[in-house]
């Protein structure tokens, strides 16, 4: 087995960890900063309650989008007030940890496509939108250091195929 071989395979592993728990961080950071600086639990629904009106303002929102919003978001504005902040937190929380890696980035990529779709395209949202399709593309790796493989939680179709010729540090020594 070639050194640099394993080396760089090493680094990318550590690249994707770094962008799973950078991720996870980010998603509680948004959570907390919502309930913290923008108040949203000292004046329930007021922030939240402006922003989806000024989305349904905006000419870059769609008609259907704005439909949910004026159907679905407002009227029911007093539970998303405290739903988001919470999944926020607890999303990013188990990013960080590794435990229900997948369905945690899904929930991200959900939120996240709201965010989008409500007229908010920025550089941060291209980033964090990035990233979760990122951690879904490296397939196995997303699950390194993770709860996840700890707990043998890792989705079948992410799990390496024996014969892959992947590099792999399990079963195999630097003796030749």
């Amino acid at each position: 087995m070639n050194f640099s071989h394993v080396l760089k395979h090493h680094v990318f592993l550590f690249f994707v960890v770094l962008m799973r728990v950078s991720f996870g961080v980010g998603w509680v950071l948004a959570g907390v900063t919502k309930i913290t600086e923008k108040g949203w639990f000292e004046q329930p629904s007021v922030f939240l309650t402006n922003y989806l009106e000024v989305a349904l303002t905006k000419p870059n929102v769609s008609l259907f989008y704005k439909d949910f919003i004026k159907h679905v978001c407002l009227p029911y504005v007093d539970y998303f007030n405290y739903v988001i902040p919470c999944v926020q937190i607890v999303v990013g929380i188990l990013l960080i940890v590794g435990l229900f890696t997948l369905p945690s980035i899904l929930i991200c990529l959900f939120m996240h496509v709201n965010f989008i779709l409500s007229g908010n395209m920025n550089l941060i949202s291209l980033i964090l939108y990035t990233c979760s399709f990122g951690l879904l593309l490296c397939g196995s790796r997303t699950f390194t250091l993770s709860l996840d493989r700890w707990f043998k939680r890792v989705p079948s179709f992410a799990q390496k195929s024996k014969s892959s010729s992947d590099l792999t540090m399990t079963n195999r020594s630097f003796v030749n």
